[in-house]
């Protein structure tokens, strides 16, 4: 013991000479593992800000920047008016308000049913338990384009059974409405719903038997148990779910353009605004123009960072939640 510390009080130059070398070996790979974990992680960072960093930049210059070779980052004639005008074009207060209420609301619904549904595979027994999980695989790995055909003419004509044909003599156009978009997330079938069953029923294999072994003994039922016990716990892989739901039905196009038509949102409304620019312009001074390629560029760069706005404020509060969950929901089969 006394030898140790009289070691440790000797300098590193001296420790290295009785260790033969060893010591100053270990530091320079250290110093060395710490180099390129650092070059890593910016050039990783670098990938993903720097595209950030160029539309910001590009959002604050006039028409005149865009074209002039001497002006890279910084603008030399700094405005705002980009904003206002990819405002304008997007109708971006009624967009912002129609997709924070469907993207939440869509949310929220998924969250719910795939808690369900993830709990019954985490927890219980039931005929075909591992053809269903297949399925639900199946979910995550096929694209939704190619039931694409399926979904819209179920929804174009759409019928329960022959019974609203039968009453009311042909079936019915959902098509316009934000039925559809509930109706298959009520049902798991929405937007990621696999991936969300996926990830909450890793999280539940995840917490021991016994405390739901416990409450039964103490005379919980299972909805209970589940409501008192389990949901509880399960409040990181909730909130991780939610925020992919959230974000996935906020830049979502797909089901977007194929059932809601023409209500207003920031993803479809995004997708067109280099179309409608033009119209736009024309509708405003009168006259028909012809918009360059660089300013069109940046009218779509200012609406992408308006979009994507929200949701870096929402990840900026949540990461915590975000992070824990990730963490904590394992790999277990």
């Amino acid at each position: 013991m006394t030898k140790a510390k009289n070691i440790e009080k000797l300098g590193f130059w001296e420790r290295n000479k009785r260790s033969g070398g060893y010591l100053l070996r270990k530091k320079i790979i250290e110093i060395a593992v710490s180099i390129c974990r650092f070059i890593l992680l910016f050039g990783m960072c670098f990938l993903i800000l720097q595209p950030i960093l160029n539309k910001i930049s590009v959002s604050f210059m006039t028409e005149q920047d865009l074209y002039n070779p001497i002006v890279t980052n910084i603008p030399e004639h700094f405005t705002t008016a980009n904003y206002k005008m990819a405002s304008d074009v997007m109708s971006y207060p009624k967009a912002l308000v129609n997709s924070i209420v469907i993207s939440f609301t869509i949310a929220l619904l998924q969250i719910a049913v795939c808690t369900l549904v993830g709990y019954g595979f985490a927890r219980f027994k039931f005929p075909l338990k591992n053809m269903w999980f297949a399925c639900v695989i199946l979910v995550i790995l096929i694209p939704p384009q190619t039931i694409v055909s399926s979904l819209y003419l179920h929804f174009r004509f759409f019928d329960i059974f022959g019974i609203i044909k039968l009453i009311t003599g042909e079936a019915i156009n959902l098509r316009g409405s934000k039925l559809p978009y509930y109706l298959m997330s009520a049902t798991a079938m929405g937007l990621k719903n696999g991936l969300y069953i996926y990830m909450i029923r890793q999280f539940f294999r995840n917490i021991p038997g016994d405390m739901e072994e416990a409450a039964y003994v103490d005379g919980c039922g299972m909805l209970r148990t589940f409501a008192r016990i389990m949901l509880p716990q399960s409040k990181p892989i909730l909130s991780s779910c939610f925020l992919f739901a959230f974000v996935w039905q906020w830049t979502d196009g797909f089901y977007s353009k194929m059932f809601l038509g023409t209500t207003p949102l920031v993803s479809t409304s995004l997708a067109r605004i280099v179309d409608s620019l033009g119209a736009y312009i024309q509708r405003i001074s009168g006259i028909k123009t012809t918009i360059s390629v660089a300013y069109s560029n940046c009218i779509l760069s200012t609406g992408t960072l308006m979009i994507i706005l929200p949701l870096i404020v929402i990840y900026l509060f949540a990461q915590r939640a975000f992070v824990e969950s990730i963490s904590a929901t394992g790999i277990k089969m």
